[in-house]
């Protein structure tokens, strides 16, 4: 499964991307693989301010509904509507045109946490066996 070199990744499978001070963040190409087909995606509203770990949304598909947790504190500026209609996307795209929301880290300690692609493999290899 890939897990693109310019990302940081959670231990819960989401991944980030930082511009500046705004965080794009999705879920994983595992996390896609382990729920199958996504056929319901619940994103939060701009302007909600979330803390690291909050819950911002749920991810649902035929086998299980799943939360997703931010991996960062600060507001939401955007959110991909386009997962609403095209819920597939997640699963065809998931480190590219299925992003979730966008946040305005108010911390930027909170990316230390973040895990570099090497170790996110390693936790994907361990829970594979």
């Amino acid at each position: 499964m890939p897990v693109p070199e310019n990302l940081k990744y959670t231990e819960t499978h989401e991944w980030v991307r930082l511009d500046g001070d705004v965080a794009t963040i999705g879920i994983t190409d595992h996390a896609q693989s382990e729920l199958g087909d996504v056929v319901y995606v619940e994103l939060p509203e701009t302007g909600r301010i979330l803390a690291k770990d909050d819950v911002f949304g749920t991810v649902e598909s035929v086998k299980a509904v799943s939360d997703l947790y931010s991996p960062v504190g600060g507001e939401v500026v955007d959110t991909n509507r386009v997962l609403s209609d095209a819920t597939e996307t997640v699963n065809n795209d998931p480190f590219g045109e299925a992003w979730m929301i966008r946040v305005r880290v108010s911390n930027l300690a909170d990316l230390s946490h973040l895990l570099e692609p090497a170790d996110y493999e390693k936790i994907v290899a361990e829970a594979s066996h």
